[in-house]
């Protein structure tokens, strides 16, 4: 009866924590029956073999024996150059039904032939491939894959973003709850309730609003879940067929469960507070906040604070790639965030003290906000979420993606680059032209990884060093030819000299010497072997280097007849710069939008509640010669000092990742810098400021009529 009565009285408090668990549970939903769709997506139907009951394919993957435990395994990775199927099979293939083709391509073919019979025909030469397998052969098939894998990144991504700032808003507005509410809790145990009855209380509470909240929160992400498939179809992520149904029921199921345990999670602190709460709290009338930092809080905040920075300083002194990928900087940050929040009032004062501020409501605002340190804590503690997420991933983003193109445009010392499929090799007077393919090299690690290395085939390595400019920390490009092989640091051997075993693209194994090798950089220095090791590959790339004293529009005119684009080289870098693609780029949109309605949400209803409940002390401060308007400037001041404590905390964690990004590039020796995000940031303060500064004014408007 008691938690129904509080629930009753104090619904306007506790809205906050709905909206906060009931969104996130809705976000979970949604996300998860998404998951649900891209990994059980419909068989689709064959296209190109639509009509034959029989594929043929060539042999398209590379299968390796590595050790796995006490035994061994079989891992297969796909072959850059897949297998034809040989005119000899075709011909006795022709024997059995008959036979179609797809233009000039003989990396399958359909067969009008019972499979029994085709089997027995082929062998082990090809595959034979049919019912719903005959897709495989569908170019379609591939790319679906790789975008249905970066839907379960994307979705998985919000989803786990979306619990831990759910976690986070969800706790700090039931600890604010308690703080607002020690009075209450003090008569509570003036009149003879236990610190076990309190922490009751307050988890039944929680309890409830939590059960409510995922109901709502699981009705609202069913719906949701078709237009957010539709989004991602529309965002170029997910491929056109893909659709999203309200269906099946577990997505609901973890996500209603997992609503209600994050409510009670977030209580669990404030009422373990709320149950220490002495008697003596219903008489105490200072507005100074004392006992801010329990022994607890700061055991807390400093083992996430040394867990935070001590792994960033591990990943940077083992592994400093890592801390370039998208799921480590996505998910690192968060670590710091907790930090710095559980610690966060500590840090408001020496904050706020710096701040200097005219006239007398200037020292008005600053010394409230000193004052009343957890409210100003609670107003940054997701304003910091939000700049800080915002800082990190997206920073991160743009300065590994703008190393990369600096890599790019540092490799080539060319004036002209021409790119097209299958191109011929013009001889072009005054010009020098390097000619290079796509292929790939395997190589298997340890023993126990078969590792995929994108290399680029060389025809002329003369001519090819003369138009790049390779990051060479070894040995020498020019030593390069068909029985060896330029490697990176990446490569688990790679001392010049030394020879590896390899498969080449087309899956022939080959022993090379190491010729050279290159810095590892951001990753995009792959391997280089002669043309003579990339069987089945064909030129795609021309760089051209134009002697002084050349007509550079003959040599583009010249250049035309290799049948493909030509472009300068400014314009061909601008054209193939790596950026971030488009499935990275909404998935980070994607998280900064919840982090920022969950700021919203969570700003508004902490300033809702502070002020309504500082009725006597703006009553007090107008009975002090304050005009109307004054006051309201000191609620709305003091709300927007909260934001940019905020925004300074948030704007450190993302300057410590940020560092550390530019620190793991250094050691990589790829090009070092920091790109910041400085508009994005700035909107989500400015969005900040103002859900604060309106939410601060209407609490007082409501406060004062009520």
């Amino acid at each position: 009866m008691l938690i129904l009565s509080s629930l009753r009285t104090r619904w306007a408090s506790l809205l906050g924590a709905f909206v906060a668990v009931g969104l996130g549970v809705a976000v979970m939903t949604a996300m998860g029956l998404g998951l649900a769709a891209a990994l059980d997506p419909p068989v689709r139907e064959p296209q190109r073999f639509a009509s034959s009951p029989v594929v043929v394919a060539g042999r398209d993957t590379l299968t390796v024996e590595v050790r796995r435990g006490p035994g061994t395994a079989h891992v297969s990775k796909k072959l850059a150059h897949p297998h034809p199927v040989d005119n000899q099979l075709v011909r006795e293939l022709r024997q059995l039904g008959a036979l179609r083709l797809d233009g000039a391509r003989r990396d399958a073919v359909g067969v009008d032939a019972p499979a029994g019979a085709v089997r027995e025909v082929v062998g082990d030469r090809a595959r034979v491939l049919t019912g719903d397998d005959r897709r495989l052969v569908d170019p379609a098939t591939e790319r679906d894959a790789e975008a249905l894998t970066g839907v379960d990144a994307l979705l998985g991504t919000a989803a786990g973003v979306s619990a831990f700032v759910s976690v986070f808003v969800t706790a700090s507005t039931f600890a604010f709850v308690v703080a607002l509410r020690r009075r209450e809790f003090g008569l509570l145990r003036m009149a003879g309730a236990t610190p076990g009855q309190l922490r009751r209380l307050l988890l039944g509470e929680a309890l409830a609003v939590g059960v409510a909240a995922s109901a709502a929160g699981c009705a609202a992400g069913v719906w949701g879940a078709p237009r957010l498939g539709r989004l991602l179809v529309d965002g170029g992520v997910a491929p056109p067929w893909f659709v999203v149904h309200g269906s099946p029921h577990w997505p609901c199921q973890v996500a209603f469960w997992t609503g209600v345990s994050v409510a009670l999670t977030g209580a669990w602190a404030a009422s373990r507070r709320a149950g220490r709460i002495g008697p003596v709290e219903a008489l105490r009338e200072a507005s100074v906040d004392t006992d801010v930092m329990p022994r607890y809080r700061w055991a807390i905040g400093g083992a996430l604070l040394a867990g935070g920075l001590g792994l960033l300083a591990w990943k940077l002194g083992t592994v400093p790639a890592d801390l370039l990928k998208r799921k480590t900087y996505t998910t690192q940050p968060m670590l710091l965030v907790t930090a710095v929040a559980a610690l966060a009032p500590v840090l408001v004062r020496p904050v706020v003290r710096l701040v200097r501020l005219p006239g007398a409501t200037g020292l008005l605002i600053r010394a409230n906000a000193a004052a009343s340190v957890r409210r100003t804590a609670a107003v940054a503690a997701p304003v910091l979420v939000t700049v800080a997420l915002a800082g990190s991933l997206l920073g991160t983003a743009a300065t590994v993606a703008a190393a990369k193109g600096t890599e790019a445009r540092e490799r080539t010392h060319s004036q002209f680059v021409v790119s097209g499929d299958d191109l011929s090799v013009p001889l072009v007077p005054g010009a020098t032209v390097s000619a290079t393919a796509s292929t790939a090299v395997f190589v298997r690690e340890d023993g126990t990884a078969l590792i995929r290395s994108d290399a680029r085939a060389v025809t002329d390595v003369a001519a090819f060093d003369s138009v790049s400019r390779l990051p060479v920390v070894a040995g020498d490009v020019r030593d390069l030819d068909d029985h060896s092989i330029v490697v990176n640091e990446e490569w688990e051997r790679h001392e010049v000299g030394s020879r590896i075993a390899v498969w080449l693209g087309d899956g022939r194994p080959a022993r090379l010497r190491i010729a050279a090798v290159l810095a590892r950089g951001t990753g995009d220095n792959g391997a280089y072997v002669t043309a003579a090791n990339a069987p089945g590959a064909r030129v795609d790339r021309l760089e051209v280097r134009v002697a002084g004293g050349t007509d550079r529009a003959a040599v583009a005119a010249a250049l035309r007849s290799a049948g493909g684009t030509v472009r300068t080289t400014p314009a061909w870098l601008a054209a193939t710069r790596p950026g971030t693609g488009p499935g990275t780029r909404l998935g980070l949109f994607v998280v900064l939008g919840i982090a920022l309605v969950y700021t919203g949400i969570s700003l508004a209803g902490t300033l809702l509640m502070a002020t309504t409940d500082r009725g006597s002390e703006l009553r007090s401060l107008r009975l002090a010669g304050a005009t109307r308007g004054q006051v309201l400037r000191v609620v709305a001041g003091e709300a927007v000092l909260g934001v940019g404590v905020g925004t300074a905390l948030g704007g450190l964690i993302a300057g410590v990742n940020l560092a550390g990004v530019a620190a793991a590039l250094g050691r990589l020796s790829a090009p070092v810098g920091v790109d910041v995000p400085w508009q994005v940031v700035g909107g989500c303060v400015g969005a900040c400021v103002v859900i604060a500064a309106g939410a601060g004014v209407l609490g007082t408007v409501v406060g004062r009529s009520r």
